[in-house]
Order: structure tokens, then sequence, then C-alpha cells
């Protein structure tokens, strides 16, 4: 049972992540915006939440680097001027 929950919620964060990528591809997101770093932070937790139960070293240590990229992009979101940050 753990392991079926470990594999809805690591689908969860696929579908997130593939999605903000497939989105950005198609313009509907635009790589400053907040929608594609949450979208892809919340990937990657759901992911390593995954990767926790069926432990994988390579793919937990690029969810790491994930989580890093997007809250990057989410503090310089926060840091633009107010007018830029709406964009």
């Amino acid at each position: 049972m753990q392991s079926i929950f470990a594999d809805i919620v690591g689908l969860l964060g696929t579908a997130l992540v593939v999605g903000s990528f497939f989105l950005l591809q198609l313009e509907r997101l635009n790589p400053k915006q907040l929608t594609y770093n949450l979208m892809n932070l919340s990937g990657a937790i759901l992911l390593l939440i995954s990767l926790c139960i069926n432990f994988n070293l390579a793919s937990f240590v690029i969810e790491l680097f994930w989580i890093g990229a997007s809250v990057v992009g989410i503090v310089k979101y926060y840091k633009r001027e107010p007018a830029v940050a709406q964009a």
C-alpha cells in the first residue's frame, strides 16, 4: 500500500514538472512567472517524497537541484520591481 501511495505522489510530481515545461514550450507560461516556479517546486517536492519510499540516489539528487533552481526563481521573482513582477 505504501508503494502505491509513493507511485501516485510521484506521478503527480511528474505531471507538475513535465506540465510546467510543456506549458512553457506552448508559451502559456513565462519562466519568470511565479506559477512556473511553483509548479516546478511542488513537482520536485512530490517526487522527493515518493523517492523517500522508493529510493533512487540519482533521482533524489536531481530533485534536490530542481528544488534549488525553483527556489532561486521564486526569490528572484520577489526581488524584482513590483511592476516587473506582475508581468
